[in-house]
């Protein structure tokens, strides 16, 4: 039996999308690698503190803006994002904006809507996280 190329995409899809929404096999990776983040801060507390607190206003203060410019400028401040992520280790956050800068380059305002609403979440589930670390230190 013949399948269409169609017919591929369509299961593609329909995979994907099983899996977007399957839950974990395993136990998630830590929203903020502290790991990481002590080496950037070079195990300095206080430093570690400091830029966790700007991280916070970043993130605040980037997806804001995000929610009202053109997808050009999202797909910059997205990237900034990213790399400011990376540099706390906040790995899924970093991803979700990643996929948001990626998005902004193609057609499509439903994938791209999905797509902040996911960054929207992976922004509240890491600023939680850095609330969480202040309350301890």
């Amino acid at each position: 039996m013949k399948v269409s190329a169609d017919t591929v995409d369509r299961r593609a899809m329909q995979s994907e999308a099983a899996v977007d929404h399957a839950p974990p096999l395993a136990p998630g990776e830590p929203v903020i690698d502290l790991a990481h983040l002590a080496r950037m801060t070079l195990g300095e507390r206080e430093l570690e503190r400091e830029v966790l607190d700007l991280f916070d206003q970043q993130a605040g203060m980037l997806l804001a803006r995000m929610a009202c410019e053109a997808p050009r400028v999202v797909g910059a401040l997205a990237h900034t994002l990213s790399g400011s992520a990376r540099g706390i280790g906040a790995w899924k956050l970093a991803e979700a904006a990643t996929e948001v800068e990626r998005l902004t380059t193609q057609s499509g305002a439903i994938a791209l809507t999905g797509a902040m609403d996911r960054l929207a979440a992976a922004v509240s589930e890491t600023r939680a996280a850095i609330a969480d670390l202040q309350r301890e230190h």
